[in-house]
């Protein structure tokens, strides 16, 4: 962007020569941007939890525990004795109405197959047993 001006006349003066410096605008916006490119903030993905901050306080009593073991013919033992089907789904259906209900701790055989051990979980499950666990898995490593 130029601009000359012209006088009136011939004059021995030089011409003058209007321009915009465009240097110092060119600075202040590097500077707008740069000012603007670390006020953003970081972006980060992750998902905020609340989580609880110490350990917490042990139970005042301990958990009832009930130990079905199932030997390598199927036969189910309820903390020793021996029960059919019918008796275990009574007997889960009895403690699983208990308040706290008990922990079962299923004990397979290592002989035993698995058709009989989904059969008491899933007896377990259908019968609204919710705290329940496998026992005895490390027999299972040593083959």
């Amino acid at each position: 962007m130029a601009m000359t001006v012209g006088t009136g006349g011939a004059s021995s003066d030089p011409e003058v020569m209007v321009d915009i410096n465009t240097t110092p605008l060119i600075d202040v916006m590097l500077v707008l941007l740069i000012m603007l490119i670390i006020t953003i903030p970081i972006q980060t993905h992750a998902v905020k939890l609340n989580m609880p901050v110490g350990n917490p306080p042990p139970p005042t009593t301990p958990p009832q525990v009930v130990t079905i073991d199932i030997d390598f013919d199927g036969t189910v033992l309820w903390n020793g004795d021996a029960v059919n089907n019918e008796q275990l789904d009574q007997r889960l259906r009895s403690a699983a109405v208990e308040s706290p209900q008990p922990e079962f701790h299923i004990r397979p055989n290592k002989l035993v197959t698995y058709k009989y051990v989904a059969h008491v979980m899933a007896a377990a499950q259908r019968d609204g047993v919710t705290k329940m666990g496998l026992i005895g898995a490390e027999q299972f490593l040593d083959q």
